[in-house]
């Protein structure tokens, strides 16, 4: 127990010290793209150095909503980050149904951020909030089908039997593992806010989803929910890394097989990252009223592939 507790504690330092760096790799590569020389890949941890140095200015007409919300919206995807197999399989937080309460922690946390942008009182705000609530109407039913997809061609919500159980060698042959895998790929796209769905490197009020809600914050609390944010879009990849394709994966302690896993987890998410990258850069930002879509496309695409899965095993 001792050594599972220590592997899990392991893991969440890990996830939340390489979040930004995923973060620094996107906007890096994005800038290679257009012909910009760009920030530095470390650039992301200066700029939460320096939030956590400034001041926290508080609008007058906010509630207690408002000084929570970003120490509700971490706490959550660090629980989330306790039941993700990152390297091995051997965590102690593995039960039935941790994959519906990883997707229920990612509605927490999107709750409690859309609560905050209205609590100021602000209209960009509320207007984002509106939008992200509306967004995710459509994208939570969107992101849990090719997730349930994968549970149902294993018989089981537990992530680490969704893992063991999948064949590795046949897992890229499988129609069903890749459709699920785009399925999930383009709600990864909605979720954490990256174009053509939303734009995270504008503030223009007109097209702002996730910075709006953010727009109130300073200081420590938008540290805190900038962390929190790197920190999503990698859980975001670690499933699309290791659920769907979870070579390398150990089944155990060893410092030799957890060390292979490491590199193998960290060179997947990196090529995430990569495709992430190019494909902000090759499509413009939708109209938010084709968002919703583009989110059935991925919704379809999940049904694909449990309908795949039935075909093949008939």
């Amino acid at each position: 127990m001792v050594k599972a507790l220590a592997l899990n504690v392991l893991q969440v330092i890990l996830l939340a010290g390489l979040a930004p760096l995923v973060t620094g790799i996107i906007k890096k590569t994005k800038a290679l793209l257009q012909t910009r020389r760009g920030p530095g890949i470390f650039q992301p941890y200066l700029d939460l150095y320096k939030l956590l140095r400034k001041e926290s200015v508080v609008s007058e007409h906010t509630s207690w909503i408002f000084g929570v919300t970003p120490y509700i919206y971490l706490a959550a995807l660090l629980a989330a980050s306790l039941m993700l197999p990152v390297l091995s399989t051997a965590g102690l937080f593995n039960f039935s149904g941790d994959l519906i309460l990883i997707i229920y922690l990612f509605a927490l946390g999107r709750f409690f951020l859309a609560l905050a942008g209205l609590d100021a009182g602000s209209a960009f705000g509320g207007m984002a909030s509106s939008r992200e609530m509306a967004i995710s109407a459509v994208a939570e039913p969107a992101a849990m089908l090719p997730l349930f997809t994968m549970a149902v061609s294993q018989g089981s919500t537990n992530l680490t039997a969704i893992v063991a159980g999948l064949d590795r060698g046949q897992a890229f042959l499988s129609p069903t593992v890749w459709l699920a895998f785009i399925a999930f790929f383009i709600v990864g796209i909605a979720e954490t806010g990256r174009i053509p769905v939303d734009n995270p490197d504008t503030h223009l009020e007109l097209t702002m989803i996730h910075e709006g809600m953010l727009l109130e914050y300073s200081g420590r609390p938008l540290a805190l929910l900038t962390l929190g944010a790197s920190l999503k879009q990698l859980l975001i990849f670690t499933l699309l890394a290791n659920v769907f394709f979870p070579w390398g994966i150990s089944t155990g302690y060893g410092l030799g097989s957890l060390g292979i896993a490491l590199a193998v987890y960290l060179g997947k998410v990196v090529a995430l990252a990569l495709a992430m990258a190019v494909i902000e850069t090759s499509f413009a930002k939708m109209r938010l009223f084709k968002v919703p879509d583009l989110l059935m496309g991925s919704f379809l695409l999940s049904l694909l592939g449990i309908a795949a899965k039935f075909a093949f095993r008939g």
